[in-house]
């Protein structure tokens, strides 16, 4: 016997047996979905039509949308074109000295290095007690050969006063008158050997033979030294100084004698001012390099053999000078931006100079005048308008 085991919910919908009642959440969510697309249709179809956009309240939008840029005008400025080096110092003149006469003990080194000389000074003394000997020696012999020739002087007198008298023949005058002679003659030749031997003894003592800052000192007492003997002072000739600076081929065909250069020395805070006084006439075949050689004042931070950087000014010119945010480049070349009098972006092409720590140096494409667009450049387009603010560029 079959049964109907249908049963009505509390909706009043006819639930199958076995069949479980479906879940209240889904019923409400499909209500929801039903009510949002009615409000969607009905905002489409009912919404008010837009205004007219006055053209004259949309300036101020449109005016939020300019860039503001920073322009300068660079104006026109000597630009001096800067050579960087750098290579070693060493002194100008340097005077190797050693031992002029026959040599012999050093018996006093009155010197040190770092010490200031005079021309003539006596930097290192050598025993002369042989020397010294042999001089008194000659000195003798040359009041010998005076006395003899006093002697042979008053005899030729007395025999000039007989001879007219007839004591004494013209042919004794004439012996007497030759023996004088001949003792005038010895007393020349032993003076002669005299001032000789003391001129030797004067070179014994090692001298400076000019002035200037004693540089090197290879002597000590007690050393025996000679005339084959090495250097043993060295002396910067009045302490000039100089920096012997390695520059590429092409730097060196623009330095010319006497352009001024800035010396700095390695650990030193401060330059030394100096001139180039020679441009080396030749080109080392392996590093392309040759020396321009800068005269300097003495200056302590000056050490021959150290190393030091120079600035050397090759020239100067009348243009304007940017910084290098300013300029830009592309496969066309190096270019600018500058602003019309509507205050729109512009293309210029430049040529730049020299390129320095100041900046850029522009050598044609700008007269000065222009205001030039400093940074932000690669961000603008030609024909663009934008808001410009002027500033000062800092030299």
């Amino acid at each position: 016997m079959n049964y109907d085991t249908s049963t009505i919910d509390a909706d009043g919908r006819l639930l199958t047996d076995g069949s479980p009642p479906p879940p209240r959440w889904r019923r409400w969510a499909v209500i929801g979905v039903v009510v949002l697309l009615a409000g969607i249709l009905a905002w489409v179809f009912f919404r008010p039509a837009p205004e007219a956009v006055d053209p004259l309240k949309s300036g101020g939008a449109r005016d939020q949308q300019i860039p503001s840029i920073s322009v300068a005008v660079p104006g026109r400025d000597t630009v001096r074109a800067i050579i960087s080096g750098t290579g070693s110092l060493a002194a100008r003149r340097e005077m190797p000295i050693g031992v002029v006469g026959e040599g012999g003990l050093v018996t006093r080194v009155l010197v040190e290095p770092g010490d200031w000389v005079r021309a003539g000074q006596t930097l290192a003394t050598v025993d002369r007690s042989v020397q010294a000997e042999t001089a008194e020696s000659l000195a003798a012999q040359v009041r010998v050969a005076r006395a003899d020739a006093e002697i042979a002087e008053s005899e030729l007198k007395r025999a000039q006063q007989l001879v007219d008298r007839g004591f004494i023949s013209k042919a004794d005058v004439e012996r007497r008158t030759a023996t004088r002679d001949g003792a005038r003659a010895r007393v020349a030749v032993a003076e002669a050997q005299l001032a000789e031997t003391r001129a030797r003894n004067q070179r014994l003592d090692i001298r400076a033979p000019a002035a200037g800052l004693v540089l090197a000192r290879a002597v000590e007492p007690g050393q025996i030294v000679g005339g084959g003997q090495a250097v043993l002072f060295r002396i910067a000739m009045d302490g000039q100084m100089e920096m012997r600076a390695q520059l590429a081929e092409n730097d060196l065909a623009r330095v010319r004698r006497g352009a001024v250069a800035d010396v700095t020395p390695v650990g030193a805070s401060e330059s030394v001012r100096g001139q180039v006084w020679q441009v080396s006439p030749i080109i080392d075949p392996q590093t392309r390099q040759g020396i321009a050689r800068i005269a300097l004042p003495y200056a302590e931070s000056l050490r021959p053999g150290g190393f030091a950087s120079a600035r050397i000014v090759a020239g100067a010119s009348v243009s304007p000078q940017l910084p290098e945010s300013a300029v830009l480049s592309d496969s066309n070349g190096n270019y600018v931006y500058v602003l019309n009098d509507k205050n729109q972006v512009v293309r210029r092409d430049i040529r730049i100079g020299e390129v320095s720590d100041g900046g850029v140096s522009i050598a044609s494409g700008l007269d000065g005048t222009e205001r030039v667009v400093l940074t932000a450049g690669g961000f603008l387009a030609p024909g663009q308008k934008v808001k410009p603010t002027l500033v000062k560029i800092e030299r």
